[in-house]
């Protein structure tokens, strides 16, 4: 057995290996890395776009250009996530944690390099686990059911008292809340519609993109226009090439820190139902827990904090592939994609992939490594130029960055809601940036909130109570809990007992801060309140969750009323400085709150102004006149700079999106009055 799969593999080399085949590689990683960069498109439309065009391929090159896309997309999708704090794909929101920082200080090409490392390693190490374990792993991926899967949800839920850094409570509202979003729309359950609003665009529930973009992008811009500085700050020098060189030295250093979340993250992909987005995160807490000094500098721009989350990202490409090819089961959308790729060549996944057919899968296995390897040596090549650009006046790029998210967020689902839901995250992100509630523990919840949901019905109604003692389930519920416990248990350790900690009262101090918590508060009790109407299936869970978020909500804001545990001169004030927010600090404290209100609100207005323009004559014709007019009263910069800028962004979307992609843009007013503008792209 061991020597067949040598022979294959070694075959299955030489097939990869032909020129032929390597052009549609190559060709497929240069429209990965392309895709990731943009924020909000990802790797699943291009891998669609290009499924058609495998029809006359032979397998091996379909499969290297399909992979090619898909396992270099998530490469470049850090970019834009450190050097914007705009993340391309809710995949590298961890990212931005600590990429964004570095940026700041200057360190944006160590940011990329260890980036670009840390992605090639686990994208290598991925593919080699995906060679090995295939035939190993088909028995415990057989022996995964719903509640393994619930079990595996839950932990990564408890990854929140990791992410809520100093403030414990504000995380688990945030993630209360989260988890009570994606319970928006048709229950599938009882078909109960929950907290629409009457509105059909919520039927489906909320959109990832939107959401991700508007909570981690739209809020890092904003403070950019507020301060109405560079990305890199005032004085600070951008060396990006010794920098990159440093992120590469910084991921040897960390190896076995990169061998670690690659195995995680490659485990992870390998079960169905725990996507990209969620991989991240608990690779990113896994490094927070188990490295040296990292609660005190994660969140502030250490290195450490990217390694972890590329590395999981990458390397979940080659696990996603186990449950595809040995069972048919596609671990995401992607691979669902790519399942049909096996169908046009008359491939069925399953015992033939392991045997009849081992080279076409071994040839898999080279793709995703051979495209890693070119997706990271190409990033290397050129990010050197693209880092400099945070170097830029905001009003250079960030009118073109805001008309790229605006159509990423309308990717979504192609719905006018997405734009309304990109600006009220876009609000809410910034609201809690400010008031410093962390935003990770709110995605994170919101990406799990549905899965617990569904996998707790399913794995009720399949084995009754007992499903709560199959083993690994036990192990993860124990896990989950000990995570959640365990801040609780160092804050009743650092006040000396739980009776002193609960007595350290103070006198009531009132800000405008606590504004922010009580008009949450008072958003749960009305979401908690319209679900008594629904079926019992329909508001059981979203009545636990609701009652948690009303529950933390309400504790977080008597501590910040009452000052709780912070009464104790020295002992108690040291230990709480020793934990960190776990966000982007914000860099505009340092204005006038009147100017911060002036210019936040003058930004979302320039936001609005986008929609309504659009709205009116398309998307297209929309995108050169608010460059030109955001360029011109922003930062009266020059026609020679404007013209060129607009005229470069409107090409970019009418080639990538319109013809390439064929976006079937939203009705405009003016396409309605008048029909024969339907000539004009996107009226």
């Amino acid at each position: 057995m061991e020597t067949d799969m040598l022979h294959s593999a070694a075959h299955a080399l030489l097939i990869i290996l032909d020129p032929t085949r390597m052009m549609y590689l190559f060709g497929g990683v240069c429209m990965g890395l392309s895709l990731g960069i943009l924020p909000g498109i990802g790797g699943i439309a291009g891998t669609a776009l290009l499924l058609p065009f495998t029809y006359n391929l032979d397998p091996p090159t379909a499969f290297a250009l399909l992979l090619g896309l898909g396992a270099t997309t998530t490469t470049a999708d850090p970019i834009a996530a450190i050097l914007f704090g705009a993340p391309g794909h809710a995949a590298s929101a961890a990212t931005t944690l600590d990429g964004y920082p570095m940026t700041r200080r200057g360190e944006a090409g160590r940011a990329l390099g260890a980036s670009y490392m840390a992605a090639l390693i686990g994208g290598l190490f991925g593919a080699l686990l995906m060679a090995v374990a295939l035939p190993i792993l088909r028995p415990i991926i057989l022996y995964i059911g719903s509640p393994e899967l619930l079990g595996v949800a839950v932990f990564g839920i408890s990854m929140v008292a990791v992410l809520s850094g100093n403030a414990p409570l504000r995380g688990l509202t945030a993630a209360c809340f989260g988890m009570m979003l994606s319970m928006i729309g048709t229950d599938p359950q009882s078909g109960t519609l929950r907290w629409t609003m009457d509105t059909l665009y919520l039927w489906d529930g909320l959109p990832l993109v939107p959401l991700t973009l508007g909570i981690f992008a739209l809020p890092e811009l904003c403070d950019l226009a507020i301060g109405r500085m560079a990305v890199v700050q005032q004085g600070v020098t951008l060396d990006t090439k010794s920098g990159m060189l440093l992120g590469v030295q910084d991921c040897m250093k960390h190896w076995f820190l990169i061998l670690r979340c690659s195995w995680l993250g490659a485990a992870m992909g390998a079960i169905p139902g725990i996507g990209a987005s969620v991989i991240d995160w608990i690779s990113y807490g896994h490094a927070l827990r188990t490295e040296k000094g990292a609660s005190e500098t994660f969140g502030t721009g250490d290195v450490r904090g990217v390694i972890a989350a590329e590395s999981a990202t990458n390397a979940r490409e080659g696990g996603a592939l186990v449950p595809t090819v040995a069972f048919g089961v596609p671990s995401s959308a992607g691979m669902a994609i790519l399942l049909g790729a096996f169908l046009i060549h008359g491939l069925v996944p399953g015992p033939e992939m392991l045997t009849k057919h081992l080279d076409i899968t071994y040839s898999m296995v080279w793709s995703i490594a051979i495209a890693n390897i070119l997706g990271s040596g190409l990033c290397f090549l050129f990010s050197g130029q693209l880092a400099k650009v945070a170097t830029l006046r905001y009003t250079l790029f960030m009118p073109g960055v805001l008309s790229l998210i605006y159509i990423g967020a309308f990717e979504a689902s192609r719905n006018w809601g997405d734009i309304a839901s990109l600006m009220f995250f876009g609000m809410l992100g910034w609201a809690m940036k400010h008031f410093r509630w962390p935003r990770p523990p709110l995605v994170l919840g919101f990406i799990l909130g549905a899965t617990i949901e569904r996998y707790m019905f399913i794995s009720i109604q399949r084995y009754g109570i007992s499903w709560m003692l199959r083993p690994f389930v036990v192990v993860m519920f124990i896990m989950a809990g000990l995570s959640l416990l365990r801040p609780l248990l160092a804050d009743i350790r650092g006040h000396g007992g739980l009776r002193r900690m609960v007595s350290q009262w103070g006198h009531p101090k009132f800000s405008y801060e606590n504004l922010f918590a009580g008009a949450l508060l008072c958003l749960f009790i009305a979401m908690l309140g319209e679900s008594f109407e629904w079926s019992f299936a329909a508001r059981i869970i979203p009545t636990i969750v609701g009652t948690g978020a009303i529950l933390f909500c309400s504790l977080s804001l008597i501590n910040d009323v009452f000052g709780l545990h912070e009464r104790d001169g020295g002992g108690v004030i040291a230990e709480k400085s020793k934990k960190i927010h776990m966000d982007i600090a914000s860099k505009t404290a340092h204005l006038p709150t009147k100017v911060i209100l002036t210019r936040g609100f003058l930004f979302f207005g320039w936001m609005a102004g986008f929609a309504a323009c659009m709205a009116l004559i398309g998307l297209i014709p929309t995108v050169p006149i608010f460059i030109t007019a955001f360029m011109r009263f922003e930062g009266r910069e020059p026609w020679r700079i404007v013209i060129p800028m607009a005229a470069s962004v409107v090409a970019l979307i009418y080639v990538v999106f319109d013809q390439l992609l064929a976006i079937p843009w939203p009705p405009t007013v003016a396409g309605m009055l008048f029909p024969v503008l339907h000539a004009i792209p996107s009226v």
